[in-house]
């Protein structure tokens, strides 16, 4: 570890210096974008189909993104283990683009989100490691204090996000956007912090001895009475085509466009004024010894595959090393019977293990 640890040394003193009024408050990105760059470098960060399991670490994830048939594949993802170089965290995330630009913003947000969240995270830790009145003895105390700093480093990012991505030049974003679905593992703490339509889904041991699914996560679309409720109040429309009843999409006042199938996004600024929102919904979970892994997957897998079904699909899978493949692949075959005479969807899904398992190697990246 000691490729990191002077980052992330940087990282820290980045932050000591500019609450001492020294720094230009540019530093701490810099470090924790220095910090990702050597994860790639060191195979600790994955952004192509294939595993991630680092000597050591009771963690162990599986990629796999295959492309639908609407054109370029607009869904990535990212897993970065000892994310911030601490050996107890992990870093994933999953983002589903969409509009002309829809790949080009989802991979901006994927590069731009662990550094900035990381920076927001330390720079969170060193504001409240010197507040007084925070008495954090009490082991539920301890635990809330901690998800409290999550979720403060998590809104900022996304604010930050959001507010980058309308000043990037190279990148058109009026039309086109993201959504953004992440967690981070530290220790037993999972936070989950989700914009859009992507859905996170627990598999955890019942009382029989069963797998059950658990979903973490909300599918922010239109037809949720809150959020629909917000883009009205804001001018904006919600309605069902004729030719898709049920699908509620996000149009403007006096046009029907863009037409969005979701509530929350990131880009999208032509619809920013009329509802729609990239502020992340951000739970936890402390992960108990009946928790088996979860599901990170885009809504091309969600669409045709329910909850239990993917927690059944990745629990019969032999090699942990095929799951989030097997996962995807069954998703497909499911498209093509459930969705005859519609477009498949690009279908990604990231299935993070909680346990160790002695046969696993290191890394196995496959790039399609």
């Amino acid at each position: 570890m000691g490729h990191f640890s002077s980052a992330f040394t940087r990282l820290a003193k980045s932050f000591a210096t500019k609450r001492s009024g020294s720094s230009d408050g540019c530093n701490g990105r810099e470090a924790a974008e220095a910090m990702a760059k050597e994860a790639k470098k060191n195979h600790f960060m994955l952004h192509s189909s294939g595993t991630v399991n680092v000597d050591g670490s009771n963690n162990f994830a599986s990629l796999f993104s295959k492309k639908g048939k609407k054109g370029v594949n607009q869904d990535c993802c990212v897993v970065w283990e000892e994310f911030g170089c601490q050996e107890d965290m992990i870093f994933c995330g999953i983002f589903d683009g969409h509009g002309p630009w829809g790949h080009f913003v989802a991979k901006r947000v994927r590069e731009s989100m662990p550094p900035s969240l990381l920076c927001n995270w330390q720079e969170t830790l060193s504001q409240t490691s010197l507040d007084q009145d925070v008495d954090v003895d009490i082991a539920a105390e301890k635990k809330q204090h901690r998800f409290n700093i999550w979720k403060h480093s998590y809104l900022k990012t996304c604010a930050a996000i959001d507010r980058e991505l309308k000043q990037n030049r190279k990148i058109d974003s009026f039309f086109s956007g993201t959504t953004a679905l992440s967690i981070v593992r530290q220790g037993e703490l999972i936070v989950i912090a989700n914009v859009g339509d992507s859905r996170a889904v627990l598999g955890t041991a019942s009382d029989d001895g069963s797998l059950v699914a658990v979903q973490l996560t909300v599918d922010f679309k239109p037809s949720l009475p809150q959020e629909a409720e917000r883009i009205v109040e804001c001018q904006g429309r919600v309605f069902c085509l004729e030719d898709e009843p049920g699908v509620y999409r996000v149009w403007l006042p006096d046009e029907e466009s863009p037409g969005l199938a979701m509530s929350r996004a990131f880009g999208d600024y032509c619809v920013k004024e009329y509802g729609l929102i990239s502020v992340p919904e951000v739970t936890h979970r402390n992960i108990t010894s009946k928790d088996q892994f979860v599901v990170l997957a885009t809504d091309g897998v969600w669409d045709v595959i329910s909850n239990q079904e993917a927690v059944d699909i990745v629990c019969s899978t032999a090699d942990r090393t095929e799951s989030a493949k097997h996962l995807v692949e069954c998703a497909m075959r499911a498209w093509k019977r459930k969705r005859r005479g519609i477009a498949m969807d690009d279908i990604s899904a990231i299935c993070l293990f909680f346990h160790s398992s002695p046969s696993l190697h290191r890394v196995d990246a496959t790039l399609e």
